[in-house]
């Protein structure tokens, strides 16, 4: 048998296993050269046939003794399972009663606390007054004997059991409390005064913990605004120490903000103080003493510094409109810098005028002087009498002419001069003067700039040279005329250029419609438009605001495509384009959102964008498309807040910019919101 159990083989094969039991049979094949031997190959075949049979039964019975094995096992098994279910029902059974009685005593215990909560609350109230009236008492005696009045330690408690005394004082009739009334006073002045001092020191030695402790106990008294002062002063110490004061209150300004969070419970209306003190103290002082050094004896350099000082305190106020200090910032700032320069800015343009005048004469009578020539006043026709006295020049006998000895009387040394002081005048125009003002006063000095230049300087030039034409019949006649025209002509060019490049942008009716645009919206915009009281309930696809400004904008865009041609349309197109996207952009950031009224400010801007497709310039549509994509930030979830930021249109733009539209959502201040922008 355990050579039956030999030739099985894994994977068995029949074929295989005949082979085998052949090969080890003798005579049953070719092995070894022994003759083939049927007869005893047959004989082999019958026993292990026989083998085989037994080999079967005794496997058979095995399997059967086994599945009766089996059979028993899973009938004691499923005993035991139906035991353990009716164990585990009598526990969950037991579990629910458990369940039940813990929910009855819950409610026992919760009704039994409310009612402590009755009695204990008047009991705390009736400890509390017991105990202010003991301190009272000692007031009222002329001895404070308690701990936490002679203890320094206990500042903070004293505090608030003095300010609570204070406001029980005021309430009593004067005639009868008047000395302790002012006990209370005198004690409660001298902790504010403690407290302050001790939120001094504490600032002096960098404290941030203690600072933020002192101030949430000033934060009740009448004195928490010196104290703010005094950290607003501490602040500066040493603040100011290089000559470029405008970079050291940004620098300053950036510090602090990244700090009051952390002491104050107001943080913005500290910081706006701190800006306010700093615009209205040190940058008005250092403005006053670079201003009025010059302002009587040096006109020219009294507006190169009012030039640059308005130009560096609005740079400052531009950098200062990252931080938060309120709702609106961008009024605030205008208001400090107003404060400032107004008194300046009031008359600039007469001082502007009056210096170009000047500047302008100086310039034409220095050319004169230099070559020792007197002007002198030729006849009483211009320019525009040219072809007349040519023609009559031609026809009717000449008296004595003028010899200018080959001079032309003309310079583009002088012209680049006058047009350089005009460049640099329109610039100051641009800057300081009121919008409303702007093309008036950039007339005033375009008139200046013809007197001089093209009356003083050119026309001048064209009488004289009329006036040296030699009689038709000289001999050897000299006609420098002609240099004085072509001389005329190429300076004329540089004027043209300048009108075009200079006072055009100053004067155009563009400011007119960005004017009324502004008024539309201040007129039609509601701050309820972009927080509605009933979020469920918005009913409209765009505001009123914008369907007004689309239709005004619609009518302008075709009255300036009437009007021109050329390259002139597309010009003129693409600079009130620019200023259109100015103005929607700014008008938006003016406003706080909820997430309907993001959704709403999204149809508006897109409402705009489809407007600015009327002006067919790439530059305008792209600004809207961005503008358009920023105010997704309004309604985006917090989790997706960096996926936005990080896509194709805004990707490029600067963290400030996205953050101040972030800043918008009336959810910005939500620790979720902060923590997935961080």
């Amino acid at each position: 048998m355990a050579t039956t159990a030999e030739l099985f083989e894994e994977p068995f094969v029949a074929d295989e296993y005949i082979e085998r039991l052949a090969w080890r049979t003798p005579g049953g094949g070719s092995r070894g050269g022994e003759a083939f031997d049927p007869k005893r190959l047959l004989e082999e075949f019958v026993n292990h046939i026989q083998e085989l049979q037994v080999m079967d039964e005794r496997i058979q019975r095995k399997v059967e003794k086994l599945e009766q094995q089996c059979q028993k096992e899973a009938k004691e098994f499923a005993k035991k399972v139906q035991e353990l279910q009716k164990s585990n029902q009598v526990a969950f059974q037991h579990f629910q009663e458990l369940d039940e009685h813990i929910s009855y005593v819950a409610t026992k215990v919760c009704h039994l606390g409310d009612q402590l909560e009755g009695v204990n609350t008047p009991r705390q109230r009736a400890v509390e007054a017991q105990k202010l009236m003991k301190y009272f008492n000692e007031f009222l005696d002329g001895e404070l004997k308690s701990d936490v009045f002679t203890n320094s330690e206990k500042i903070k408690e004293a505090a608030d059991i003095i300010q609570k005394l204070h406001l029980i004082a005021q309430e009593l009739p004067f005639d009868r409390f008047s000395e302790v009334k002012s006990k209370i006073a005198s004690k409660y002045h001298d902790l504010e005064c403690q407290l302050i001092q001790e939120f001094t020191s504490a600032q002096r030695r960098g404290e941030i913990s203690r600072m933020r402790e002192v101030a949430a106990v000033l934060l009740h008294f009448k004195g928490y605004s010196h104290c703010v002062d005094v950290y607003i002063k501490q602040c500066q110490e040493g603040a100011f120490l290089r000559n470029d004061v405008f970079e050291d209150a940004a620098i300053l300004c950036q510090r602090v903000n990244k700090q009051v969070g952390e002491v104050f419970s107001n943080p913005e209306t500290v910081l706006a103080k701190l800006i306010q003190n700093i615009f209205e103290v040190k940058l008005q002082s250092y403005v006053k003493d670079q201003l009025e050094e010059h302002r009587k004896s040096d006109a020219e350099q009294y507006l190169k510094n009012l030039y640059d000082l308005y130009t560096r305190t609005t740079n400052l106020s531009s950098k200062l409109m990252e931080f938060n200090l309120g709702t609106d910032k961008q009024t605030f700032l205008s208001k400090l810098i107003k404060s400032i320069f107004i008194s300046y800015l009031e008359n600039y343009i007469e001082v502007e005028i009056g210096y170009l005048k000047s500047r302008s004469a100086m310039i034409l009578q220095r050319y004169y002087d230099s070559k020792n020539h007197q002007k002198r006043s030729i006849g009483t026709g211009g320019i525009q009498d040219l072809k007349e006295r040519i023609r009559q020049r031609t026809n009717l006998p000449l008296g004595p002419s003028i010899d200018t000895h080959g001079e032309t009387f003309l310079s583009q040394e002088v012209v680049v001069n006058l047009l350089q002081e005009t460049k640099q005048a329109f610039e100051r125009c641009h800057r300081l003067s009121d919008p409303s003002d702007l093309p008036k006063n950039a007339f005033r000095i375009f008139s200046m700039l013809v007197e001089f230049l093209c009356t003083e300087h050119i026309d001048y030039a064209l009488e004289t040279g009329l006036a040296g034409i030699p009689s038709s019949d000289s001999k050897n006649a000299n006609l420098y005329f002609l240099d004085v025209v072509h001389q005329a002509n190429t300076i004329f060019h540089l004027f043209d250029k300048q009108f075009n490049d200079h006072l055009m942008p100053l004067i155009r009716t563009l400011n007119c419609m960005i004017g009324q645009m502004k008024h539309i919206l201040a007129a039609e915009q509601k701050k309820t438009d972009f927080k509605p009281e009933d979020e469920n309930n918005v009913l409209i696809q765009y505001t009123n605001a914008c369907v007004k400004v689309c239709g005004y904008v619609r009518k302008q865009v075709e009255k300036i495509r009437n009007s021109m041609d050329g390259k002139n349309v597309d010009t003129v197109l693409m600079e009130l384009g620019v200023r259109f996207h100015r103005l929607i952009y700014e008008h938006l950031q003016q406003y706080s959102y909820s997430c309907m009224g993001g959704m709403l400010a999204i149809c508006d801007v897109a409402e705009y964008r489809k407007c600015a497709k009327d002006f067919k310039i790439a530059l305008v549509l792209q600004l809207f498309d961005t503008l358009h994509a920023l105010c997704n930030l309004l309604v985006v979830a917090p989790d997706n807040l960096k996926q936005v930021c990080s896509g194709e249109q805004l990707a490029n733009l600067d963290k400030n910019i996205l953050h101040s539209f972030v800043q918008l959502r009336v959810d910005y201040r939500s620790a979720r919101l902060a923590r997935h922008f961080s």
